[in-house]
């Protein structure tokens, strides 16, 4: 058989949410994971299965997995003795009794269901768009409250997860279509149908994925557990590679960081191996936050290649120009190695995969895809007397389509179909490439540290309000430490203080402290971070500083798409 002579594309999507569930309560304090689920990987995961020509990389955080598992399980638990779901949103949606007008109950799950993007979901459907304006009402004239009733809560609880479904399963699911046409005046029997829905989505996610990385055409890796940061982990200096100015903590490392970084490690791998039945190739370390010594992490923990942003590899290509080792740094669409790490990194292609994430919502989906695949064309071109390129979109697998028309539904149709069968591009997947040793890896002496956004770690140290958290982090660190080596605890008591330090570790805390992001969204994000940290001191027994009683980051800027996404390169600098 002759060979593919095709160049190589690689899509790589991640899914990762972090953990919402306050440990101490049971409560989920942001829906975020099951409307996800029921939205964006419900929806890619049938898009993948309608073009079996195609084929992705679908990243997983295990954090993500676990808190899926736990809202099946407590639906499970509420279908078959009633116990009450600790997710205040999705209770209420079966809840045999809704809050009444003008309670603060009432208030909260109202303002809660009207957390969707305004122009592609609640404009969509003509009744949720009279609901969020009665809302308006409610929110802005507290005489009239007395008039609303009961059955506004229940039919805006209900437009709420139908707005945030998948559109795939809005075109095909006889019940959403049912439901959609009924409008109003939905009953607890209708309510409960539209939670067997979601249980259902939820529940296929991970058979759906495990089918389809069987049969080949889907690759499924992992990041660290909780999604932590790993160079910074390992040491705080790694910022000062590609920001040498840059402020740090008052704390010069973070104790213990090298094991904690194998643990996030050493956990994903266990999580995975459980809910998929095999070991991964590849990780996307969190946030594509590389360091040569992350990269050695990464090849002891058994992975085979990793990947992050452009930027990393143009800063890395500069320092070996100027020490004089290569000539030339313009090499971009293709793997490398660093050093004496054997493990092959491969780099995300910022300028398409930000076009996805900014720019093509806004226009027809066949030009959109047109102009994408137009682009990888011409790189085919520029390339074609190379054998080792291999063209990389790497991005969030969740949140840019909410932008698009029908959840992107158009968009990755076409691009799935398009690039399914192409003469001159193939989707393939990192593994293939080096088990089929496709792409011969460039070799580098070094990697400057840093990540996918900006080729810099800013985005979660560096500024005040970041620097405070990783001090608060560093002295819970320090007392968990002495609980762990005093004896205190038993060991199931110190595997539960294990994980709950893990989850103060993910990289989302810190990402959304700092005045950039919006005031509201830094507010629940800040208090549920003090939450995991009293947590973690409530585990090890010992009591938690006055500090964390406090708020860490106000915020208050208007980043575009809310903060939940941002460009590979800063804006104003060349990519």
């Amino acid at each position: 058989m002759a060979s593919d002579s095709r160049t190589p594309v690689v899509l790589c999507w991640h899914m990762h949410q972090p953990d919402y569930q306050d440990q101490s309560t049971g409560e989920f304090l942001f829906p975020w994971v099951y409307l996800h689920s029921i939205k964006d990987y419900a929806d890619m995961a049938a898009h993948l299965e309608a073009h079996p020509e195609a084929r992705a990389i679908i990243n997983f955080a295990p954090v993500l997995i676990e808190q899926i598992e736990e809202y099946l399980n407590q639906i499970e638990l509420w279908r078959n003795s009633g116990s009450v779901m600790t997710d205040p949103v999705l209770a209420a949606l079966v809840a045999d009794t809704l809050p009444e007008p003008g309670s603060p109950k009432f208030l909260k799950l109202m303002e809660s269901c009207l957390q969707a993007n305004t122009e592609r979901i609640i404009k969509r459907f003509a009744p949720y768009l009279r609901l969020s304006e009665l809302a308006v009402l409610y929110r802005t004239r507290p005489e009239i409250q007395r008039y609303i009733s009961v059955q506004f809560l229940a039919d805006l609880l209900v437009w709420y997860h139908l707005g945030w479904m998948g559109e795939t399963v809005r075109r095909s699911h006889p019940v959403i279509q049912s439901l959609q046409e009924k409008g109003h005046q939905y009953t607890l029997e209708d309510r409960r149908a539209l939670l067997d829905i979601v249980s259902e989505q939820m529940a296929s996610l991970t058979p759906r994925y495990r089918r389809l990385s069987q049969t080949g055409q889907v690759e499924l890796a992992i990041s660290p557990w909780a999604h932590p940061i790993l160079p910074l982990l390992l040491d705080f200096n790694s910022a000062r590679e590609a920001m040498p100015d840059i402020n740090l903590p008052e704390c010069s490392q973070y104790p213990g960081g090298a094991e904690r970084a194998a643990w996030h490690l050493e956990e994903g791998k266990r999580v995975f191996r459980r809910v998929f039945g095999a070991d991964p190739c590849g990780c996307w370390a969190s946030e594509g936050a590389l360091s040569q010594e992350t990269l050695s992490l990464l090849q002891d923990s058994g992975f085979q290649w990793s990947a992050s942003g452009d930027s990393v590899l143009q800063n890395s290509l500069n320092l070996a120009q100027e020490q004089g080792i290569i000539k030339s740094n313009t090499r971009r669409h293709c793997p490398f190695r660093f050093g004496d790490a054997p493990l092959t990194v491969f780099f995300r292609d910022d300028g398409l995969s930000d076009l996805i994430g900014f720019t093509y919502a806004d226009w027809h989906a066949r030009d959109a895809v047109a102009d994408l695949v137009h682009h990888m064309e011409n790189i085919a071109n520029d390339n074609k007397h190379k054998d080792n390129v291999v063209i990389s979109i790497i991005m969030d697998g969740e949140n840019a389509w909410e932008h698009y028309p029908e959840n992107g539904y158009y968009f990755l149709d076409e691009l799935y179909r398009v690039l399914g069968d192409h003469p001159a591009l193939r989707l393939t997947t990192y593994t293939e490439l080096i088990q089929k040793s496709v792409t011969e890896p460039e070799q580098l002496p070094y990697l400057v540290a840093g990540s996918w956004i900006y080729g810099t770690f800013s985005t979660w140290i560096g500024d005040p309000d970041k620097n405070r958290a990783w001090d608060l982090l560093c002295e819970a660190k320090h007392h968990y430490d002495k609980a762990m080596d005093n004896g205190a605890l038993s060991h199931e008591e110190k595997a539960r203080a294990s994980r709950q330090l893990g989850l103060c570790e993910g990289s989302d805390w810190f990402w959304w402290f700092g005045d950039y992001n919006p005031a509201a969204v830094v507010k629940g994000f800040e208090h549920l971070y003090r939450r995991h940290l009293v947590n973690l001191y409530d585990n090890i027994g010992y009591p938690a500083p006055s500090s964390l009683f406090q708020p860490l980051s106000q915020g208050g800027g208007e980043p575009a798409r809310g903060g939940a996404m941002r460009t590979g390169h800063e804006p104003g600098k060349p990519s």
